[in-house]
């Protein structure tokens, strides 16, 4: 339940509202859960630990909050999950199992002077001898960094467990100073098992079967996308369907809007995919980074993002195994740009496989951070005498361009001349691979190393 005032376990807004009796601290039990104008999500809603799927890391025989409650000792928690994993629920029957009041805010409708509010009733509790609170704050990544703070004396000396739920990676959207006050928990989004148990618990209660076949029933999950509250929803609509016929894949799709997949563009999973896309380009998988492509366009990312991390690809990871690869990347880039989308897309993902499938080589990426930090490390030492042009008199009496040979005027069209600063000893930067097409550069550069050390001529081609 969200609002801007604290709910107490027994249903009492602890500033004097009547609150409904579903704020209780066994709300979701099903069994007490018959009115039928709750939605079937809350009804189903579990009664106990036992009852919760798809997390048994979390809460099977050896999970991390089993071993709490076995220990008495229930430490501040995040939870980590996207929605309908159980984020909520769990929180309030760890409330329950540990014997503490559970007070519920929503930090998208709270402030400062609210959770004031709750601190000071759970400290009220707790000097008046009665039960602990658990403090259960719905997605607290939306408090900002100086609200965070308010949490870290009452958490530190133990007026409250603090449970702080959020769909946000903890390290970008919580402070360190609170996350070291607290252990993260990451709950996996439900898998088809779980999925499928859920499904079952609706049928049961419901008395029937969901009209669907087993190829409906394997859409219906995949349509739900991990979340068991989205899940249940779509097992409401079907459930109040008067003498339906049995659906399949396609009039299921026709009768329920598929969930849009998850995907925030300048969230998490914006980077999590790129990564992924690119990882599968590096890994030679064109099959994989073609997903990951189709994902990140079904989910609504700008084609021309892509677009220019394939073609920072190209530079980093195929560099000089295939110097077509930069080449490619731009042709695709600027097809996108002159066909648009969703035409251009098909651009980009010839790039995606021409990529996936190209010789690689980071040996120019390595060499250049390498040449970075050598010219940091050497300061302003100026290029030696030999090469510098000598337009002037004085420059010509100050040894400019004294003691150069012209390469091109050499029997093998190489003269071997140091071209480092002065004082400064020759590097390798650019060490090239044995793959594609850079196996005949790496030739060559061995070549014209053995004529400048003065071994025998051979072909400086």
């Amino acid at each position: 339940m969200s609002g801007s005032s604290p709910i107490d376990a027994n249903g009492a807004d602890l500033f004097g509202g009547a609150t409904p009796p579903a704020d209780d601290n066994s709300a979701g039990d099903r069994d007490a859960g018959t009115d039928a104008t709750r939605p079937l999500a809350d009804r189903q809603r579990p009664r106990t630990l036992d009852d919760v799927v798809g997390q048994p890391h979390l809460l099977g025989p050896d999970g991390a909050l089993r071993r709490m409650l076995a220990r008495g000792s229930l430490a501040s928690l995040i939870l980590w999950g996207g929605p309908g994993v159980g984020k909520t629920t769990i929180a309030r029957l760890l409330a329950q199992a540990a014997g503490l009041r559970f007070v519920q805010l929503s930090a998208v409708f709270s402030g400062v002077a609210d959770l004031k509010r709750a601190f000071d009733e759970a400290a009220r509790r707790r000097h008046a001898g009665q039960v602990g609170t658990l403090l259960f704050v719905d997605e607290i990544h939306r408090f900002n960094r100086a609200q965070q703070d308010g949490f870290l004396p009452v958490v530190e000396d133990g007026t409250v467990v603090l449970v702080g739920a959020t769909t946000e990676n903890p390290s970008f959207a919580l402070n360190g100073a609170l996350l070291s006050r607290c252990q993260v928990l990451v709950l996996r989004r439900l898998d088809d098992d779980a999925l499928q148990a859920l499904m079952v618990r609706a049928e049961q209660d419901a008395g029937r079967a969901l009209p669907l076949t087993a190829a409906g029933r394997e859409t219906l999950r995949a349509m739900a996308d991990g979340d068991g509250r989205y899940l249940l929803n779509m097992v409401e609509q079907l459930l109040s369907l008067p003498g339906q016929d049995t659906l399949d894949p396609a009039a299921l799709a026709d009768l329920l809007a598929r969930r849009a997949a998850l995907y925030d563009k300048d969230r998490e999973e914006h980077y999590n995919l790129i990564s992924a896309l690119h990882k599968s380009l590096r890994g030679s998988d064109p099959d994989a980074a073609l997903y990951w492509f189709a994902r990140m366009i079904t989910g609504g990312e700008d084609a021309r993002y892509v677009a220019r991390r394939l073609t920072r690809f190209a530079a980093e990871d195929v560099g000089m195994a295939d110097p077509q690869a930069l080449t490619q990347a731009i042709a695709a880039w600027e097809t996108y740009e002159r066909l648009g989308s969703p035409e251009g897309e098909l651009a980009l993902a010839q790039l995606v496989v021409y990529l996936g499938t190209a010789p690689k080589s980071n040996a120019v990426y390595k060499g250049w951070g390498a040449a970075l930090r050598a010219a940091k490390a050497t300061g302003s030492l100026p290029p030696p005498a030999h090469i510098l042009n000598a337009p002037t008199k004085l420059m010509k009496q100050l040894g400019y361009g004294s003691g150069y040979e012209y390469d091109h005027d050499t029997e093998q069209g190489f003269s071997g001349q140091d071209y480092f600063p002065d004082g400064m000893a020759r590097e390798r930067f650019y060490l090239p691979t044995d793959r594609g097409q850079e196996r005949e550069v790496r030739r060559r550069l061995d070549n014209w190393a053995r004529l400048r050390e003065g071994d025998a001529p051979g072909d400086a081609r």
